[in-house]
């Protein structure tokens, strides 16, 4: 995986808009920035990691990542980043901690129109529709924690590569070398949960790229290792308070009264207690 630091980029006065062409191997390592910056893809999907989170963006969101908070970008496939840089003094919002917004079609034209070349009073005027259009989505968080324990960390780490192994905490024992009840006890002790439902969310963390790229939900309840998408939106709507097709319409512009969901518009970001 190639890894590269952003580097500090000189800008106009005011806002100010880089565009970042990304390729599955791009990786911005971890860094911050002196300005705030909102990152949304025009295209492909986003992973972007701060501590202890992990926040993935379609096109239909974007992430408000404040001055100084470090964080990590990378993309699940070819993706294209915007991002939009903007100076503490200016900010419209006083958010201190990462924000999921949505990211409406005029959303997307004002951050292609402060792309361009304008006169100061044409960017003022698209700075202020802009600072309009930061619309806050709520996020309902996944707790998907890695076990400290070496044997347990072996297995969930097995299961992060390939989350639709089938196998029994029995069968994961004598893979490694220890007893279920071994690993059933570090599995608690190190999640906060036992096995089953630790695999769960990490099924649920797989299967948020494959959404919000636009995957139908029986695929990618397959690929995840569900046998129907019945169980899986089961599932997805057990831990979320959504399900997979509410998720995926979230920060769409469609009346609300369409969409027959007052819970459309939470979010799902992942809280991981450990990655790679």
């Amino acid at each position: 995986m190639s890894r590269f630091s952003q580097p500090r980029i000189g800008a106009p006065d005011g806002f100010f808009v880089v565009t970042f062409p990304m390729s599955p191997s791009t990786l911005f390592d971890w860094h911050v920035h002196e300005d705030h910056q909102l990152a949304w893809a025009s295209a492909g999907v986003l992973a972007v990691l701060t501590e202890g989170m992990t926040w993935v963006l379609p096109p239909s969101r974007a992430l408000w990542i404040p001055a100084g908070v470090p964080h990590e970008t990378g993309a699940s496939g070819r993706a294209t980043m915007r991002s939009v840089y903007v100076p503490p003094g200016l900010s419209p919002v006083n958010w201190t901690e990462p924000t999921v917004v949505a990211a409406s079609p005029l959303l997307a034209e004002v951050i292609g129109y402060l792309s361009g070349e304008l006169t100061a009073t044409q960017r003022s005027h698209a700075e202020a529709l802009l600072s309009d259009l930061l619309t806050p989505i709520p996020v309902a968080a996944l707790d998907v924690r890695f076990p400290g324990d070496p044997l347990a960390g072996m297995v969930a780490r097995a299961l992060q590569d390939d989350p639709a192994d089938q196998r029994t905490l029995a069968e994961w024992g004598r893979a490694v070398g220890a007893s279920e009840r071994t690993l059933a006890r570090a599995f608690v002790s190190g999640t906060g949960v036992p096995f089953g439902r630790w695999r769960t969310l990490l099924r649920i963390q797989a299967a948020l790229p494959l959404l919000a790229e636009g995957d139908p939900v029986s695929p990618a309840a397959h690929r995840v290792g569900y046998e129907t998408a019945s169980a899986f939106t089961a599932a997805f709507r057990r831990e979320t308070g959504v399900t997979p097709a509410a998720y995926d319409r979230a920060g769409d512009e469609e009346p609300e009264a369409e969409r027959g969901d007052e819970q459309v518009q939470r979010q799902v970001v992942v809280e991981v207690g450990g990655h790679r």
